[in-house]
């Protein structure tokens, strides 16, 4: 029997759109804006939790986003949906994609996943059934909790009938849903795709069981805009924080067709798994290399082009110098190595969230030729001569941008994607 291969080409994806709800704020420019003057969001939790938890800070939005939502809303959505569907309309608007046709809303589909959902309805929930009974368990309690919801809303509020797609792979979901997206594009699955990651806000149980695996900072209660301090040598562990990221990527020509801005082209998407430990980081790096090295051949690019990296980098004290080393084996060779910041100095970590939120700031970057800050870095103990973009954001001045952006979760799952700028003629 004769086997027959069918070549087809891939077809080119461009981000379109770009929607950010963050603890610095609420709409990409606000963020953006505080991200590259050095702000920080990170802030005192204000909330009633259990005096015994030790992190007493997170990185907490500084506007009310759920208000915005009627009562009617408020019992169907959790908080990381309404923050989702926030960042969507956001990154829809950005791209003036709003499909009339029923063919043009086959060929939209949405992407979104979560890390972790519903976790303040669940303990609340489970109060209310053993000391009020039954009857107090809300019917909307399952829909609330269920990861894939935020993507679901999103498909039925804006009436998208393509792909409907969730994953949840911790700290690198918001990540993999974007190169999913990414794929299904490039596939002919189709045309359009809302893609990103969200996380709820952190909850007294949350706090509880990271604070019991020792993962969270507690050494800068008192001083929370200094608590996450990736690469640096004093730092102690993440500060969790609540948003989501949404980005719409576009088949390149449909993007063209339509007279569409286009802030990236996405080039290379990589994966793999570390299969060493279920929350702990190789120490050498491997899998972070293995990963980063996939996403550089995906895209068909060589290292030395690569100017910038958005490192995934929590302010941990394994997992920032197991990724430093990664980059430098990559790029140790190169004439010029890339840059490298961290933007959970100022944003903290948002967890399913993150993946997304920091491929969007690593196409802003691309797209506006600034790298933002490593904030809080004063002396890194990672071991390797890398340029991290301490305190002050950096002009990136190259005609062509290509940068790469990193995800790395529990359970040992890392993800990579590979962007680059868009010319303004298109002829690269």
């Amino acid at each position: 029997m004769t086997m027959s291969t069918r070549l087809v080409p891939m077809r080119r994806v461009v981000v379109t759109g770009v929607g950010l709800v963050t603890c610095l704020g609420v709409g990409k420019a606000n963020v953006w804006n505080r991200l590259i003057n050095g702000e920080c969001g990170i802030r005192t939790i204000d909330k009633e939790f259990p005096s015994t938890i030790p992190c007493k800070i997170a990185g907490l939005i500084p506007e009310e986003v759920t208000e915005c939502f009627n009562a009617t809303d408020q019992r169907h959505l959790s908080e990381g949906m309404m923050y989702a569907l926030t960042a969507a309309e956001e990154a829809l608007t950005d791209a003036n994609w709003k499909p009339n046709t029923q063919e043009q809303k086959e060929r939209t589909g949405v992407a979104v996943g979560m890390g972790m959902n519903g976790m303040k309805e669940i303990y609340t929930t489970a109060d209310s059934l053993f000391h009020k009974g039954y009857r107090a368990v809300s019917p909307f309690f399952m829909p609330k909790i269920l990861i894939n919801m935020a993507a679901g809303h999103i498909s039925l509020k804006f009436g998208f009938q393509g792909p409907n797609h969730s994953v949840s792979t911790a700290c690198t979901t918001g990540l993999h849903a974007v190169g999913d997206a990414f794929r299904f594009i490039q596939r002919g699955d189709a045309d359009v795709m809302v893609a990103g990651g969200a996380e709820e806000s952190p909850n007294p149980l949350s706090v509880a069981g990271f604070s019991r695996m020792r993962a969270l900072c507690t050494k800068f209660n008192d001083n929370p805009t200094e608590a996450s301090r990736p690469f640096d040598k004093d730092r102690d562990g993440f500060v969790m924080s609540e948003g989501a990221g949404i980005l719409v990527l576009e088949e390149m020509s449909h993007a063209i067709k339509r007279g569409a801005n286009m802030y990236a082209e996405l080039l290379g998407y990589g994966l793999s798994g570390d299969a060493f430990h279920m929350t702990a980081p190789r120490e050498d790096g491997q899998g972070a290399y293995r990963c980063m090295m996939a996403a550089i051949q995906d895209a068909g690019v060589n290292p030395a082009e690569i100017g910038y990296v958005n490192a995934h980098a929590t302010s941990t004290p394994l997992g920032d110098k197991a990724e430093s080393q990664a980059i430098w084996r990559i790029f140790q060779n190169c004439d010029h190595k890339p840059l490298v910041s961290s933007t959970k100095g100022a944003l903290g970590h948002l967890l399913g969230a993150a993946g997304c939120v920091e491929a969007a700031i690593t196409i802003l970057s691309c797209h506006s030729s600034i790298v933002p800050p490593t904030i809080n870095l004063h002396q890194s103990d990672t071991g390797v001569d890398l340029d991290y973009v301490p305190h002050v954001s950096r002009d990136w001045n190259s005609d062509i941008r290509i940068a790469l952006t990193n995800s790395f979760g529990f359970g040992g799952t890392n993800g990579t994607l590979c962007l680059k700028s868009i010319k303004d003629d298109l002829q690269y």
